[in-house]
């Protein structure tokens, strides 16, 4: 069947998979072809002795026997599961059968192609495939590269909490007021904060984790009930004393915790029990047998912290929106573990009693298949699929309203037809529930206007027929069209989930930080288009020359980013823009404007404009980029952090919130000790490390002002001094400006704008300084490197020796700034990268 829009939604899960189509107006969930039939399959891969791959419940069971089989003999796995988690990531898994290492990516394109498989009555070449609303830049590209290896010829990406609120809006009859999603998935969580206004839906704000999920569930149950009861009954000294052996170790028990939250969601208690030797033996040669009764007050006390997190978010989320529990009118759950009694019990304390009228475990597969019914099929696939021996027609709608009638266009593509055309042609537009025809329209190439009628609250399937003026029908394509009445705003309704930005150097201070850029700040509707003007160059950029160029880091920040540093936020890309690239000189100092725009599908692309020259760079973002997390420099970040802590309690912190942080560093910490060799564990700790690090820097303002005020004092004296020796009337005038600025702020009582006009006082204070002194500061570069030429590394020392005589020549007759900068800016340029100061000359100043 030629189509004309996408149809297909697939929800790519860390634990489970789904596939579902639009089919005569109705969303079809294709069940699953591997014995049994299933609405979802388990997202597991595993490869036999040929090399051949197996999908879904036959390669889950196979990981459990290998994971066991890998304990006990030190065999290694060819089977795998929640590689999700690690998309985007440098991570590879060795599958030992075919001697080889498979990407996320790779693994996740064998989901891909296996449910591909279910649909037996066509070719899918197109998708809609969901995303945790809180994927970063580089996972969502991981995704596509994903579909693209799986032979999808178009994909467009959807957030996975707005698929759940299309497929639960288009069923529910509460059309107005704010609805929140809780999406606790197998390895990530999204909270998602909707307004709904006429049945026009549109995400108002949203929050996540990329490393919270049932994953973080099981893993707490192995290490808080399992691991401890080994430690009592057995000597394993061996195992947890190896990164290796205790990872391997918690992965096999990993399938008892998952096993047991399940059970215990519907029953009092169950026994764990894995008979002697089925998983080897202790230090001492004894085999281990495991043998422990869970309780749901066991459960329930090893498990509320993790789902504990995720109700935080949700809080934190609502009061973002000054909104409380009560203001909103559903709370939708989404992902296997909301069906857990424990997570529902604390939803319903803490925010409200969830809506558990939808499948938490379909829901985001049949949303993906809703929008997918309203995104147009690509123009190539068009081609390829079209029969054009059938007549050719365009059919013209929209794909969603809430509206109870809508006009539909019907036309002749005779360009695209071979077969004849009678002369006469009338279409008959029939809804798939035969309660409503439009009757036959004469139509032609250059179009008809048919109003159709939509059943409320449905998804309206639509069949066209041709009719020549005998009535006989005639072959044509495409036959059928969708229109989803209930909802609307869909072209709108998905926006961005973090803020977008840029790594700047403050021009007053020299700080480095990140700077949102205008336009594509959080929950902006896609596709969106931001501007970063006002930036200006640090160093000319001589034109042919590789190693001149200017750096513009691109980030992705979340709630609050702007202006914090730049290591908080999430790295997507450097932009390079080299002499190379541009066609004639560009002075230190230029103007550069930028424009980032991020499609429907959050593919981005920039253009960086240079007003001197008049010309613009295409910058094409690479999608192939992927993250890295060092062991050794998480573990010194970590040590950093512990630190920070220490500093702030010399300096007489004893807030309960020090107490909370120091808390969620040790926490960490104890994580980093079981995940030394984990990506995704690293991944995690580094994620909640950030936030931890925000906390730190936010509690440390609180003994901010006593410092500002010193270092006030400080700097005011040293301009007072120099303006003294080196000033003159007009410098003098703008330090008795300075000086009634810093009376002012001194006698604000109000401690936080005080220390933000103290902090902009000071970088006034510095900036005057710098102007009034940088002449001595030149010279005393020139001197430096005069005193100490044999000391540093050059790349042509006869060059550098003669521009070092050419400065202290200009230092003797009264130099000026002017006179001075190009020697000490060829200097630099002179010495080898390791003796270069360690400042980043190559950023932008903003």
């Amino acid at each position: 069947m030629a189509r004309t829009k996408i149809d297909y939604g697939i929800d790519l899960g860390t634990t489970n998979s789904a596939i579902s189509r639009i089919e005569g107006g109705e969303v079809e969930i294709i069940k699953s072809k591997d014995g049994n039939e299933k609405d979802t399959t388990p997202s597991c891969v595993s490869f036999n002795t040929k090399g051949h791959s197996t999908v879904g419940d036959p390669a889950y069971r196979k990981y459990r026997e290998d994971s066991n089989k890998s304990l006990s003999k030190n065999s290694p796995l060819n089977s795998f599961v929640e590689f999700k988690r690690t998309m985007g990531t440098d991570k590879k898994y060795f599958v030992s059968n075919i001697d080889k290492e498979l990407s996320s990516e790779e693994l996740s394109a064998e989901i891909l192609k296996h449910l591909k498989q279910y649909v037996q009555d066509e070719i899918v070449s197109a998708a809609v495939i969901t995303v945790p609303a809180a994927f970063k830049n580089n996972q969502i590209d991981a995704t596509r590269r994903a579909a693209k290896l799986a032979g999808f010829e178009h994909v467009e990406v959807l957030q996975e909490p707005v698929a759940a609120a299309m497929a639960y809006g288009l069923d529910n009859k509460k059309k107005d007021g704010f609805w929140l999603v809780f999406d606790f998935g197998g390895g990530t969580f999204d909270a998602a904060l909707l307004k709904v206004e006429d049945g026009i839906m549109k995400v108002a704000d949203t929050e996540g984790d990329n490393y919270l999920g049932g994953k973080n569930l099981d893993f707490a149950i192995v290490d808080e009930i399992i691991l401890p009861y080994l430690e009592e009954n057995y000597t394993i000294d061996s195992i947890l004393e190896d990164d290796n052996k205790k990872q391997i170790l918690r992965n096999a028990m990993k399938f008892y915790a998952e096993e047991t939250k399940n059970i215990l969601s519907s029953k009092e208690n169950y026994n764990i029990y894995i008979d002697p030797g089925d998983i080897g033996e202790d230090d001492n040669g004894e085999e281990i047998e495991i043998d422990i009764t869970v309780t749901q007050a066991d459960l329930e006390k090893v498990l509320s912290p993790v789902f504990q997190k995720a109700v935080d978010i949700s809080k934190k989320l609502l009061e973002r929106n000054n909104l409380k529990g009560s203001s909103l009118d559903s709370l939708i759950l989404v992902g296997g573990p909301t069906f857990s009694p424990i997570v529902r019990k604390m939803l319903e304390k803490q925010i409200r009693k969830p809506d558990t009228s939808v499948d938490p475990m379909t829901v985001v597969s049949k949303g993906a298949a809703l929008y997918a019914s309203t995104v147009n099929i690509s123009e190539e696939i068009k081609e390829q699929t079209r029969d054009k021996s059938k007549i050719q027609i365009e059919i013209g709608h929209e794909a969603s309203t809430v509206e109870l009638e809508e006009y539909v266009t019907l036309k002749i593509l005779a360009d695209k037809t071979e077969g004849t055309i009678p002369e006469k042609v009338f279409a008959e537009i029939t809804r798939s529930d035969k309660a409503w025809s439009s009757g036959k329209v004469e139509i032609n190439e250059i179009g008809e206007v048919i109003e159709t009628q939509l059943v409320e609250g449905k998804t309206n399937g639509f069949e066209v027929t041709l009719f020549d003026d005998k009535g006989n029908i005639l072959e044509s394509e495409p036959k059928e069209f969708t229109i989803i009445q209930g909802i609307g705003g869909l072209n709108s309704m998905q926006g961005l989930t973090l803020n977008w930005g840029i790594e700047i150097k403050k021009r007053e201070t020299g700080k480095i930080e990140f700077r949102q850029v205008s336009g594509l700040e959080q929950n902006k509707s896609l596709p969106a288009t931001g501007t970063a003007n006002g930036l200006k160059t640090q160093k000319q950029i001589r034109p042919g020359m590789d190693s001149d160029f200017i750096k513009i880091p691109l980030y992705q920040g979340e709630h609050g980013a702007d202006g914090t540093r730049a290591i908080y936020n999430e790295h997507v890309y450097d932009i390079i823009i080299s002499g190379a690239d541009l066609p004639a000189l560009l002075p230190d100092n230029s103007d550069v404007d930028l424009t980032i725009s991020i499609d429907r599908s959050q593919k981005v692309s920039i253009q960086a404009y240079f007003p001197y020259l008049d010309h613009t760079s295409e910058i094409e973002v690479p999608t192939d980029t992927v993250q890295s997390v060092e062991t050794s420099w998480l573990s010194n970040e970590i040590r950093k952090a512990k630190g920070s802590i220490e500093e702030l309690k010399e300096e007489g912190i004893q807030e309960d919130k020090l107490q909370k942080i120091e808390s969620e560093i040790n926490e960490l910490e104890r994580k980093f000790d079981n995940s030394k060799n984990d990506v995704d564990g690293k991944q995690e700790v580094l994620t909640n490390l950030r936030k931890t690090l925000k906390n730190i820097d936010e509690l440390s303002e609180t003994t901010e002002w006593p410092k500002l005020e010193e270092e006030l004092k400080e700097e005011f004296y040293r301009l007072e001094k120099a303006n003294k020796d080196l000033g003159n009337d007009r410098s003098t005038q703008v330090v008795n400006q300075l000086r009634n600025q810093l009376e002012e702020v001194f006698r604000n009582n109000n401690e936080t704008e005080k220390i933000k006009l103290g902090k902009n006082l000071l970088e006034e204070i510095n900036s005057v300084f710098v102007q009034l002194t940088l002449v001595y500061q030149l010279v005393g570069v020139v001197r430096n490197y005069s005193q100490n030429f044999g000391n540093y590394q050059w790349k042509n020392a006869q060059r550098a020796r003669g521009a070092i005589n050419e400065g202290l020549q200009i230092i003797g007759d009264q130099p000026t700034v002017d006179d001075l900068q190009p020697i000490v800016r060829e200097i630099f340029d002179l010495l080898e990268e390791v003796d270069k100061p360690s400042d980043d000359i190559n950023i932008l100043w903003g």
